[in-house]
């Protein structure tokens, strides 16, 4: 016998009514299990939601990461918000700051050096804290984001102003301050996985999956501009004073916004983006147990690592072999603008394409014979050799890191985006301070006479070595590099269990769903 639909009170059918309407959707999703259908939900622009058939699936119940909801999603329609642009923008600006505080005294490091009266491992230890600050503030990264990318954005705004002006109260002292400035630099160092972290989440809770690794990629690769940035502009700001002051009051203008950024969009930009996020401890036991989350979390933390550590410590690669620090600068420049440009080129194409798996594979292995090439670069005493070479660097390395951080996403789908993602972080931001002490214990330990190597100039040395160069450390470095290369290219590989389908991408294609750009509300 049919149930019968509750009527109003005024005895008339209440199918229209919000408990009829409540009825209408329990009964929907009981009658799958007596018809061997399941329901779906069909979303106009408007908000409003009716109800359709569709085959069930073959295992003839609903995929275990929809329970609980009202269906799948087929022939479902999205918006997706203008304001979302503001956020990303938002992101980028304090991304590009951040890395900008990371390499405040890299570039200009025998000035920094002096000025402080303290030796250039000193002023390596000033990066490496700030790589290290990373990783113990990450456990904090993962519960902010998990509640809300605004709130971590926030956080990292009160982080930067505190430790910009602070490393500024050091320098402005008397010959400066050390361990004041060391406190600060401890202080932006804390404030970065806040941001870096960030957008990954932020590009799933707002944009689409034709959209996602563009902007992941604009958010994440700002990081390393800021670095390009610091490179090319530091060197001529004049004294370690005014280098600190302009990048403290830079870095004050980009955090107002963060006030403005909005929490989160009206209605969600996909079907993915409406499964409830899997709580921290499951997503973390999620990643934990999928084999080939550690394959791309070695990979990126070694390859990032050396990033890190290969930015830091440019300038001391290059100048026992009389690069001036203009030319280390441009080096350094070179290896980020090269890698935002092909960035930029790569990332709508994997955006149409979705093949991270082979990105990964082909992109690891220009990055891993190009740190090997490195090794002989600065002996060649040209510029066109190291120069070449970063290009190819920032090309590869820059190409790797959205399509990395998505196809994490993808491969611990649906554990929240966060997780994976500041775990590699972490990784990559361990990794790259180790290799800084590392890569400088490794540094021939007799001395440099500056004076004497920039009067006589590149042109006037040999192939030797000189002392001062790094040498070891290079090859530490692409001999490391090498030995990873063999992880990326086994994923995908059935017989050693590294095999995945698609978990985010197949829920999205498989909603046939359709997304239009929604008007702003009022007062949202």
């Amino acid at each position: 016998m049919a149930d019968a639909a509750p009527r109003n009170s005024d005895g008339s059918n209440g199918s229209n009514s919000k408990d009829g309407l409540l009825y209408r959707e329990q009964v929907t999703k009981m009658e799958p299990a007596r018809n061997g259908e399941s329901s779906s939900v069909q979303r106009g622009g408007d908000g409003d939601a009716r109800e359709e058939s569709e085959p069930a699936t073959r295992e003839g119940r609903t995929r275990w990461w929809k329970r609980g909801k009202k269906g799948t999603y087929s022939h479902t329609h999205f918006k997706v918000y203008k304001r979302r642009w503001f956020g990303l923008a938002q992101l980028v600006l304090l991304n590009i700051v951040v890395s900008w505080d990371w390499l405040t005294f890299a570039p200009v490091s025998t000035k920094a050096a002096d000025y402080f009266r303290v030796d250039e491992g000193a002023i390596n230890w000033l990066s490496t804290a700030f790589l290290f600050s990373f990783v113990v503030v990450s456990p904090c990264t993962i519960w902010t984001l998990n509640r809300s990318p605004k709130q971590s954005i926030i956080v990292a705004s009160v982080l930067l102003l505190a430790g910009n002006w602070i490393r500024y109260a050091g320098t402005k002292a008397d010959r400066g301050i050390y361990g004041l400035v060391m406190f600060g630099q401890i202080l932006t160092g804390l404030a970065q996985p806040f941001v870096l972290a960030a957008p990954t989440r932020y590009s799933d809770l707002w944009f689409t999956e034709s959209g996602r690794v563009s902007a992941t990629a604009v958010a994440s690769l700002a990081n390393p501009l800021g670095g390009a940035l610091a490179q090319l502009i530091n060197p001529s700001l004049g004294s370690i004073p005014n280098i600190v002051l302009c990048v403290s009051v830079i870095s004050t203008v980009a955090c107002i916004p963060s006030l403005f950024v909005p929490a989160k969009p009206p209605t969600p930009p996909s079907a993915s983006s409406e499964v409830p996020k899997v709580a921290l401890v499951p997503s973390l036991k999620a990643c934990l147990r999928s084999p080939p989350f550690y394959i791309v979390f070695v990979t990126f933390s070694v390859y990032v690592g050396f990033f890190n550590s290969f930015s830091s410590l440019l300038n001391q690669i290059l100048y026992p072999y009389a690069y001036s620090e203009d030319e280390a600068g441009i080096c350094g420049a070179i290896l980020i603008v090269v890698g935002l440009v092909a960035a930029a080129i790569t990332s709508p194409i994997f955006d149409r394409t979705h093949a991270y798996l082979l990105g990964i594979k082909i992109i690891s292995v220009l990055i891993a014979f190009g740190y090997l090439a490195l090794i002989w670069a600065p002996q060649t005493r040209s510029l066109a050799a190291p120069y070449v070479l970063a290009a190819v660097e920032g090309a590869a390395s820059f190409s790797l890191l959205p399509i990395a951080l998505e196809y994490l996403v993808e491969i611990t789908f649906p554990a929240s985006p966060e997780v994976s993602s500041t775990i590699c972080w972490a990784g990559g931001q361990l990794f790259g301070g180790i290799f800084v002490v590392i890569m400088n214990a490794l540094k021939d330990q007799r001395p440099v006479d500056l004076v004497d190597v920039r009067e006589l100039g590149r042109g006037a040395g040999d192939d030797t070595r000189p002392p001062g160069n790094m040498f070891r450390a290079l090859v530490f470095q692409g001999a490391l590099s090498l030995a990873v290369l063999p992880l990326p290219l086994m994923l995908g590989v059935k017989r050693l269990g590294l095999a995945h389908g698609e978990g985010r991408l197949k829920m999205d294609k498989h909603s046939n769903q359709s997304v239009v750009e929604g008007e702003e509300e009022e007062g949202a």
